[in-house]
């Protein structure tokens, strides 16, 4: 590849920031979240389902070939103590343990460890190899097991190899093909940058940037070496509770998971972390996808260098069994420096037999270690009490463990009629927002008819509907109508919901629902739909809107408040609900929304001017009802916006007036949610399309397809 000059290829062309919008507008509205996982990176087709795929699997030949897999170590990444489970757990947390429930997203359900950033975290140093030495076992099934199921099975695998009964397994995780943008993981612009820049006070865990959960810019959880590298358990324990909280977990569940994750495998730091090559997404083609390769000194076996802490954490680390708290709990602990210089706990005179063996030897043995989060385990008081209790009642601990680990590896997927397999345990979990069947057996024409004698408006029945709906999120697979949790705590009580015109429309639905022998969920849809038929009429159309019964009603009981409270909208640009500022623009928590309820931008882009003229605003207000028929689900939104006779002038920070050109009359109002669908390009190329005469009905149609869309959304059981 010699003789030429210069290069025929311009250099970074397609590939750079420099050469995008943004770099050059980069107050421009981004777009880019609605476009995640776009059909046209999914190599597999339109037409291929995995949650029908999967169940042709052979779910006993694949356990049994991972359960081989775990202790046939090879050459090129050989297994400590010739067994991967330790590092095939780790994989698994992971991959799992990035979930938070402030906002849904992280978590095991696409595999997108396989991505950037994920697949380059220094917290997940050469799970890269985990991955490839699963290839062999990925490429024998296929298409039936993806890769977001495999790496957690082998997590469950390997910890049942060990000696664990495991709660049960569900497949089902489709994956993703490319990564994740639209996940926030922190403003910081370098890894394990100080703590401080996520929290208001890090001395005080709850002020962490929400929705993130873990406590550094490239961590799962916390700094294992203390708070900012700093030695100290009770400040280490605070943290744990907060972004273990920020999971959903309880103090219960945070002990019995830091001690089985720990039970088993090892730390590696036996080495200089300077012999490290870059990352998997910085490194050169020849590493053909990984990273943190080791060119200048031996890097596997006793040698590797991963998270540069050294040492198992028990005296078997290939059995679980009760060492974990026997350890931490019976012999003293001191501050200690591992070989590649990271800052961990090691035991005072410990009895020789009490040492784990060299992970290629077998003979030689080493002192254990421990890091200060296991450290906060034995020194803060209430993980500590919980600790002795589990370690004198060791089937206790394994019980608390394998359901904590369960919640921990199935927490994103959904209701469990998304899981799949044989594995699948009968019980209901409150974590999995469980919801009695719904019935199908009614008169739905009869009940249509009712609620459109019922004096309800068209808002009124809209935008109950919208709010019931609005809750979905498509990162968890949680929310949305089927439950009808909107008339429980703490849904019934949210300022976004209007409590007394929820409780008007409720009062009125109720009866209805039970004359009719309906859910109350399928009868808020029900009614939502009577609204929209009601204002498609009024504007001289005819488009049906479709329906599909069976939406269960969940109770009290079978609801956890808690995990709910992070679901309630602290704004929505769909009814132009902006209680207050943020650091965020309105129009960008309106496209984290959007993205949430699954939504495209040209649907977004429909559901906002639909929403506007059938006047579902919150609290009724006038702004960017851009109609002189509200009420009726015409296209005037769009043609108003787009209209040279007006003007546009801010008032305050989120309104604006809508001026006559020639008069200078205050004809309408908005805010910057309504407006950007004139401003931003993109939005406004929907606007226009929107907006022309012959296009009336196409909108209409739209609209009534998204409505469906969101309206839908979460409920697996009518699918």
């Amino acid at each position: 590849m010699e003789g030429g000059d210069t290069c025929p290829v311009m250099h970074g062309a397609n590939t750079t920031m420099e050469q995008k919008p943004l770099h050059w507008w980069p107050k421009s509205l981004n777009l880019d979240i609605l476009h995640q996982h776009d059909t046209k990176t999914n190599p597999m087709g339109e037409d291929f389902d995995y949650q029908e795929e999967v169940k042709k699997l052979d779910f006993d030949a694949v356990k049994k070939d991972l359960t081989e897999f775990m202790t046939d170590s090879q050459d090129w990444w050989p297994a400590d103590w010739g067994h991967y489970g330790g590092l095939m757990i780790r994989m698994a947390w992971h991959a799992a343990g990035s979930y938070r429930i402030g906002d849904g997203r992280g978590g095991g359900g696409t595999g997108n460890q396989r991505f950037a950033p994920l697949n380059s975290w220094p917290d997940n140093a050469n799970l890269d190899k985990a991955r490839r030495l699963l290839w062999p076992i990925k490429k024998k099934y296929g298409n039936k097991l993806s890769w977001a199921d495999l790496m957690i099975l082998a997590g469950n695998v390997a910890y049942e190899s060990m000696g664990l009964k495991t709660y049960g397994f569900g497949y089902g995780r489709a994956d993703i093909w490319h990564p994740e943008k639209d996940t926030y993981w922190g403003a910081e612009t370098e890894w394990l940058a100080p703590s401080d820049e996520r929290y208001d006070e890090v001395e005080k865990p709850s002020t962490m940037e929400n929705p993130l959960a873990a406590v550094q810019m490239g961590l799962i959880y916390v700094n294992p070496e203390g708070v900012n590298g700093v030695q100290n358990p009770l400040e280490t324990a605070k943290q744990i509770r907060e972004t273990f909280a920020r999971m959903a977990m309880n103090d219960e569940e945070t002990v019995a998971l830091t001690a089985g994750g720990h039970t088993v495998g090892k730390c590696h730091g036996n080495g200089n972390a300077d012999d490290l090559g870059p990352e998997p997404e910085g490194a050169d083609v020849e590493e053909q996808g990984l990273g943190w390769n080791n060119h200048k000194s031996r890097g596997v076996g006793r040698d590797t260098v991963t998270s540069g802490l050294e040492g198992a954490w028990t005296t078997n680390p290939t059995q679980f069994d009760d060492g974990y708290f026997d350890l931490l709990l019976n012999y003293e602990w001191k501050k200690t420096v591992s070989p590649a210089g990271a800052k961990q706990w090691e035991p005072v005179d410990l009895p020789e037999e009490k040492k784990p063996v060299d992970v290629e030897d077998g003979k030689t043995r080493y002192n254990p270690m421990m890091t200060d989060a296991d450290m906060a385990m034995k020194m803060d008081p209430t993980y500590r009490e919980i600790s002795e209790r589990f370690a004198k009642d060791q089937k206790l601990f394994e019980e608390t463990f394998a359901r904590a680990w369960f919640k921990l590896t199935h927490r994103d997927m959904g209701p469990k009629v998304r899981y799949i397999g044989p594995e699948v345990p009968d019980e209901d979990l409150i974590w999995q927002d469980p919801v009695p069947a719904g019935s199908k057996d009614y008169d739905v024409e009869a009940l249509k008819a009712k609620i459109a004698d019922s004096g309800l408006s068209i808002g009124e029945l809209v935008a109950t509907a919208w709010d019931s709906a609005r809750t979905f999120r498509g990162s968890d697979m949680r929310g949305g109508t089927n439950g009808a949790r909107i008339r429980l705590a703490p849904q019934k009580d949210w300022e976004a919901n209007e409590p007394e015109r929820l409780n008007k429309v409720l009062s009125t639905l109720l009866p209805l629902a039970r004359e009719a022998g309906a859910s109350i969920a399928d009868t808020i849809v029900l009614a939502g739909n009577v609204g929209v038929e009601q204002a498609i009429k009024a504007a001289g159309l005819s488009v049906d809107v479709p329906f599909s019964a069976g939406r269960g009603d969940a109770t009290a009981e079978q609801t956890d408040v808690d995990s709910f409270e992070p679901l309630e909208p602290l704004s929505d640009g769909f009814r132009n609900y902006q209680p207050k500022n943020y650091a965020v623009k309105p129009e960008e928590l309106m496209l984290d929304r959007a993205q949430l309820l699954g939504l495209t931008a040209p649907e977004m882009t429909a559901l906002i001017g639909g929403l506007r003229v059938l006047g579902a605003n919150y609290g009724g207000t006038p702004f960017g009802v851009l109609t002189e028929q509200p009420g009726a689900l015409t296209n005037d939104f769009f043609v108003t916006l787009t209209d040279m006779a007006y003007t546009w002038k801010p008032v305050c920070e989120n309104g604006y007036e809508i001026r006559d050109r020639k008069s200078d009359e205050v004809k309408y109002t908005a805010t910057r949610v309504d407006l950007v669908f004139g401003s931003n390009s993109i939005l406004r190329s929907y606007a226009e399309l929107y907006a022309q005469d012959d296009n009336k009905e196409k909108f209409a149609k739209d609209f009534v397809a998204a409505w469906t869309k969101v309206m839908e959304a979460g409920c697996f059981e009518l699918a």
